[in-house]
């Protein structure tokens, strides 16, 4: 079973960036999105074989996730039943019979991290979210974290300590949460793999130096070790500053 996630910042830009050759080439059973910054009504995509479901935030041209499904889900959830932290269309669940599925947009902390309190708020309440669906049922965890994990995640840690995404309270936030029993699947199959990033800014011709992060991440219960077939990055598909990155799971 493949997996697919993309922050694609901007789906209608995305769309005439390729997507939908992008979509199709990658063939996934579940492709989860991230920063679509749309309501579903402004965009007509035609995905014959998918189930679509959408959450858009609030503020229009903000935010906001979807998750396309080969499979029909018994269930669908948008947010995380917590009406300070589901204005932004961050959280959308897909329950299958076998495990759940949660696509995220991590609220990112900002410059000189003036989001920070909030974004560690919605750390505990989104880890408290996860917890009680893992004790349930195997769960997937994807998008994009807006966290690099560890040094080896991005190109240059010593400059980015106080910077959002690399601050050292976001990463031990990230830690705690692969501590209630995630694993890392990228990480788990390729922990001494370099140069292996998801976003790149768009200054400096970071992407042409390959100066990234990986902050898009495909976690999984610890108790579905033995069902992950591959992980990927895919620093070759072009259009949005992240690229897509994908699992694949086996005997599901």
């Amino acid at each position: 079973m493949k997996f697919v996630s993309w922050n694609v910042n901007g789906l209608r830009a995305c769309v005439n960036k390729g997507f939908m050759e992008t979509f199709n080439k990658l063939d996934a059973d579940f492709f989860c999105l991230q920063e679509t910054k749309m309501q579903p009504e402004q965009l007509k995509l035609d995905l014959p074989g998918y189930w679509q479901y959408w959450n858009s935030a609030v503020r229009k041209g903000y935010s906001g996730t979807a998750v396309f499904s080969r499979k029909k889900p018994l269930h669908v959830t948008y947010g995380i039943g917590i009406e300070e932290h589901d204005q932004e269309g961050r959280v959308i669940t897909l329950e299958m019979d076998k495990f759940y599925l949660v696509t995220v947009y991590t609220p990112n902390s900002k410059n000189e991290l003036a989001r920070l309190s909030y974004r560690l708020e919605w750390e505990k309440a989104f880890s408290k979210y996860l917890f009680g669906l893992k004790e349930n049922k195997p769960t997937i965890v994807c998008g994009d974290l807006n966290v690099a994990h560890e040094e080896i995640d991005l190109k240059n840690p010593a400059s980015n300590h106080k910077n959002a995404g690399f601050s050292d309270e976001e990463r031990h936030a990230f830690t705690q949460l692969l501590a209630t029993g995630f694993i890392d699947t990228f990480r788990f199959l390729y922990p001494d793999k370099v140069g292996a990033y998801s976003w790149w800014s768009y200054l400096r011709k970071a992407r042409d130096r390959n100066a990234g992060w990986r902050i898009d991440y495909f976690l999984i219960s610890e108790s579905m070790q033995d069902n992950i077939a591959n992980a990927f990055i895919y620093s070759d598909i072009l259009g949005s500053d992240h690229c897509p990155v994908g699992l694949e799971l086996k005997n599901l």
